[in-house]
């Protein structure tokens, strides 16, 4: 005890040396870890800058900076899509009280209402452009043509389905066809169960938009198929033709067809030299000589007079069309 007393500052001094240098043992060591970490961190960021540099495009250097120019090229093609999408402008739903929030299962009563009400305008115009529908024909509804409440979550999508069939069975009846046999759409809801009235092919959906799909088939003839696929073509909304398959035994055209008859002209024979009466020994001497003898003399045939009347040049038959297609919608987001 006296030697404490004696040093009692040297003790001090020397507890709070030891506890300084367990501090900074401590401190070294926390750092030396840290700097540990932050080498692997370069070395990794490194490694990073090499993979870039010898990627190809390169990403640029001092002079040509190709981030910089991808990065314009994404600007320039996000202003394209927003450009283009007025080509791709989706079919407003039938009824559509609500717009883009779309019908709820609530709004069943004025979806019923609206069904029923297209579906009878579309009979109608039918009828004045002179298509001949199936009897009670409903355009792909029948299944829920009578229903008054219907699967939950469905309203909307039936609704935004009656509004393109109804553009697609314009465009068809615009054409003036002769008779629509069937249009198909596929199941969005649960209460879809008539299997003539659905295709068993599906919506695809990606990054940009969505592809739902149709198949139609109708009588028609060539003139008529043209100004179907004129319409389509010619719509505001963006119809892709995916296939078109055709029967038919193709189109008959009159043979030899003279305008100014207005008949048909019997096809005429090859040349035959004018026959000559030759007697039993020249005859017999052209046999010996291995030589044919000219015919004999027949009388020339009368022309045939023509039938009268408006010539037919070309006497199609009907065509029976099965349509294939897809409506393009852009997706919200992409817009």
């Amino acid at each position: 005890m006296a030697w404490v007393k004696r040093n009692l500052f040297f003790l001090i001094g020397s507890v709070i040396a030891l506890a300084l240098l367990g501090a900074a043992g401590f401190y070294l060591f926390t750092k030396n870890k840290l700097n540990t970490e932050l080498s692997e961190k370069l070395d990794a960021e490194y490694g990073e800058l090499n993979r870039l540099n010898s990627q190809n495009p390169h990403p640029g250097n001092a002079k040509v900076d190709n981030i910089k120019a991808a990065r314009e090229q994404q600007k320039e093609l996000r202003d394209f899509i927003a450009r283009s999408g007025k080509f791709f402008e989706a079919i407003p739903p039938i009824p559509n009280p609500n717009g883009e929030d779309g019908l709820t299962d609530k709004d069943s009563h004025e979806f019923a209402s609206a069904l029923r009400d297209t579906i009878k305008q579309m009979q109608r115009d039918a009828a004045a452009a002179s298509v001949t529908l199936p009897p009670n024909y409903d355009f792909s509804f029948s299944a829920i043509k009578s229903k008054i409440t219907f699967a939950p979550g469905s309203l909307q999508p039936l609704a935004v389905q009656l509004g393109e069939v109804r553009i697609l069975c314009d465009a068809l009846f615009h054409a003036k066809i002769n008779s629509l046999d069937s249009l198909r759409r596929e199941r969005v809801s649960s209460d879809d169960k008539e299997m003539a009235d659905y295709t068993e092919m599906q919506s695809v959906t990606n990054d940009l938009g969505v592809l739902t799909p149709y198949e139609i088939t109708f009588h028609c003839f060539s003139s008529e198929l043209a100004g179907v696929l004129g319409g389509l073509a010619g719509s505001p909304y963006a119809f892709i033709v995916k296939t078109m398959s055709v029967d038919s035994t193709g189109a008959t055209i009159a043979a030899n067809p003279d305008p100014t008859l207005g008949g048909n002209i019997p096809a005429q024979p090859a040349f035959v030299p004018p026959p000559v009466n030759l007697g039993e020994a020249e005859q017999m001497r052209l046999r010996m000589a291995g030589m044919v003898p000219p015919p004999a003399a027949v009388p020339n045939p009368a022309p045939v007079p023509g039938r009268g009347g408006l010539q037919t040049v070309l006497n199609e038959r009907p065509l029976k069309v099965n349509l294939v297609i897809e409506l393009v919608k852009l997706r919200k987001a992409a817009k």
